[in-house]
């Protein structure tokens, strides 16, 4: 299986960037399922998610929380993982999300928290 896998990985990686990202779509649903919502339905119930927390980080009912200790606890988190399964050798997952930081959070590099869940405001 390993082997196959291997070469499965090796063919995707060939694909053009839309082709690759339409097979990772097929392979998502084919886990999850298909969304019982339309796309139209999904970007509206967002949008409106989206209104309430731009809401209430205006009235002040949200915490505010510095971008760098967010990312000191996800370090954390991620390492106690790794050492979990150290079979795991590779570099933390999220350090994609780093850049994203400095383009969407506030100037001040603040990231918000609200009801106990942190995100990057867009």
């Amino acid at each position: 299986m390993a082997a196959l896998l291997r070469k499965l990985e090796d063919q995707a990686l060939q694909l053009p960037p839309k082709e690759r990202s339409e097979l990772i779509h097929r392979l998502i649903i084919s886990l999850d399922g298909a969304p019982e919502e339309s796309p139209e339905v999904i970007a509206k119930a967002w949008d409106e998610e989206i209104a309430r927390r731009v809401a209430d980080m205006e009235a002040g009912r949200t915490k505010w929380i510095p971008a760098e200790e967010v990312f000191k606890e996800v370090d954390a988190i991620i390492s106690a993982h790794n050492k979990r399964r150290s079979y795991l050798n590779r570099p933390p997952a999220l350090n994609w999300l780093r850049p994203l930081v400095g383009m969407q959070s506030r100037p001040d590099g603040f990231m918000p928290q609200i009801s106990g869940m942190k995100y990057i405001a867009v």
